[in-house]
């Protein structure tokens, strides 16, 4: 592969999201497999702090495109900025986040860079000189392999767990920062931020938990959840669902794990009364650990479990609890 990789990545209000890291990990597994660079990519207005944790990765460089345009977030403000740094320094591959802001703007991207673009990937394997990248349409139901006709600018959008951001290892803090000039006077905006959206203030960002205890539809009924949130309490662990019992309103959904929830990857998640149906095994089979409670030894969800407990989640979650709240000593 002639010219570099560059993972981009993205920040929030509190610095570096963790899903930039997972880009860098997929980087550092394709840069390693296809002997290229690797090069981690800010875009802000000031992005001097970003750069100095990306520096702190294995990463060759970290490149830094500063402009004021860049804040708040417009797509053409992007969309601009990063067509210039690709046709500057022509990169072969380019890995982003697929977020909802990647969503808006990367797919513009690509048609003014005119580069391919395979969205939502979850995996990739290296065959000879062909890097074959796998995305799950139709709602996760299927396998595509997905490989690019030409020789790049290519582009890449990774789903949120599918590479882990614990791989994206710290490095010796020397990559060299590179400032990459940029000229947006010149780049309209069709865009005026009047204001930046924000959801409600309680609702649960999974991602960042490290231990999660999900339910499915094999809890009966909504009276029955008590049982679980007694696990996850004594876990310490946020409460999640699969799709049924959201759909049905027993939990909110912004407690839905899979395809069309939330995409996790906690050190420990515990599936209870959770049969495992594609859609919601995308969501969670990155987990650590994973262990299911279910009566059907048959259940999809035992093939992606570390440890699988076949029997009446009414008598072994409360079991576990206790023998959870025994070995703290709050039982």
């Amino acid at each position: 592969m002639a010219g570099a990789i560059w993972a981009i990545t993205e920040s929030g209000d509190d610095g570096l999201k963790s899903i930039s890291f997972e880009v860098i990990a997929c980087g550092q597994a394709l840069a390693e497999a296809l002997g290229s660079s690797l090069e981690a990519v800010v875009m802000a207005a000031d992005g001097s702090a970003a750069a100095e944790a990306l520096g702190a990765k294995r990463v060759d460089a970290v490149r830094v495109i500063e402009d004021a345009a860049l804040a708040p977030y417009t797509p053409d403000a992007y969309t601009a900025a990063l067509a210039q740094a690709i046709e500057a320094d022509s990169p072969s591959l380019v890995l982003f986040p697929h977020t909802y802001q990647a969503r808006d703007w990367v797919p513009r991207l690509a048609a003014e860079v005119d580069a391919g673009f395979i969205s939502d990937v979850i995996a990739h394997r290296v065959d000879g000189d062909e890097t074959v990248f796998v995305r799950q349409p139709y709602q996760g139901k299927l396998n595509s392999d997905c490989v690019f006709a030409g020789d790049g600018p290519n582009i890449v959008s990774l789903q949120l767990g599918a590479y882990l951001a614990d791989d994206a290892a710290a490095g010796d803090g020397s990559a060299e920062i590179v400032k990459q000039p940029v000229d947006l006077d010149g780049a309209a905006s069709r865009t005026e931020v009047l204001e930046t959206f924000q959801e409600v203030a309680d609702r649960v960002d999974l991602s960042r938990a490290d231990v999660i205890v999900a339910v499915g539809r094999g809890i009966g009924k909504q009276e029955q959840i008590p049982i679980v949130e007694e696990l996850s309490e004594a876990l310490g662990a946020q409460l999640a669902a699969s799709r049924p019992v959201c759909d049905n309103e027993w939990l909110p959904m912004d407690r839905q794990i899979g395809s069309s929830g939330q995409t996790v990857t906690p050190k420990l998640y515990v599936a209870v009364g959770i049969s495992g149906a594609i859609q919601h095994l995308v969501g969670m089979k990155n987990s650590g650990t994973i262990v299911a409670i279910n009566k059907d030894p048959n259940a999809p969800v035992f093939s992606v479990s570390s440890y699988g407990i076949v029997g009446d989640l009414f008598e072994i979650v409360p079991e576990l609890t206790n023998q959870i709240r025994e070995a703290k000593g709050t039982g």
